[in-house]
């Protein structure tokens, strides 16, 4: 069993995600620990990218600000390496396949094991062509974590699920991220549907942003992935974020408890 799936085992997993380098490498890392000693189970760490094509204001302007500072992927390779000697959470990359490309799948796969980061997702790696990204990436003992859509139709769920690995991470709802004050339905069908196939774990992302959201989809699903409002609170907060994240971690962590 490995970290990944440790992480869902006999609770809801609570999956936080910061995007690396906002406002600079330090308070990313300084997050990093405040996130694992509130309760975090699994965190993502986004990858700033200049054409974030599935993220909101939120994390696009979150984005910006990483790369306006400097931030490289070595930088925050560089950052894992450090929050490991005391972390042992599972932590994700979260990127677009550009970087990747760019850094090439194979080195970026090998500083991935090196610096122990258990998985990676890829919002816009379709699943047909992902092989050749997954096979380094299994080499390498890396995760590769697929994702479902409510416009996915019931064979491609079917068939995202009995090949996923880590857990499934599950859309709630079209569009973009952000905060959004209903999620309705798709992903508890979704769910459903991956159930009938496949013992994978589901976790619920896009657009989970309050305790009673939380623990509606703590109901039917597996885990449950907060981006944008644990993005905002680091936009307002700066450096000085680290408590107001704690008290939101917290408040999230008892309401899937």
């Amino acid at each position: 069993m490995n970290r990944i799936t440790e992480a869902f085992s006999g609770k809801t997993a609570f999956i936080p995600f910061v995007t690396g380098g906002d406002p600079d490498i330090e308070t990313t890392e300084a997050l990093l620990h405040t996130l694992a000693e509130a309760g975090a189970d699994i965190i993502e760490i986004g990858i700033p990218f200049s054409d974030p094509i599935a993220e909101g204001p939120v994390i696009e302007a979150a984005d910006v600000r990483a790369l306006s500072h400097g931030c490289t992927v070595d930088d925050l390779f560089e950052m894992v390496a450090r929050v490991r000697r005391s972390v042992q959470i599972p932590l994700l990359m979260m990127t677009y396949y550009n970087p990747i490309f760019v850094y090439g799948a194979q080195r970026f796969c090998e500083r991935c094991a090196q610096v122990a980061l258990d998985g990676l997702i890829v919002p816009d790696l379709p699943f047909e062509e992902r092989d050749e990204l997954y096979e380094v990436a299994r080499t390498h003992g890396v995760t590769l974590i697929s994702m479902i859509a409510p416009t996915s139709s019931d064979e491609r769920i079917e068939t995202i699920a009995r090949a996923s690995e880590g857990f499934l991470y599950c859309v709630s709802s079209l569009g973009v991220t952000g905060e959004r004050s209903e999620l309705g339905a798709a992903a508890r069908v979704m769910i459903e549907k991956v159930r009938r196939v496949s013992s994978v774990p589901c976790a619920v992302g896009f657009g989970v942003s309050t305790p009673a959201q939380a623990r509606e989809i703590a109901g039917f699903a597996d885990g449950v992935i907060v981006g944008s409002a644990l993005v905002r609170i680091v936009a307002e907060s700066g450096r000085a974020s680290a408590d107001d994240v704690a008290r939101f971690t917290a408040q999230m962590k008892a309401a899937i408890s």
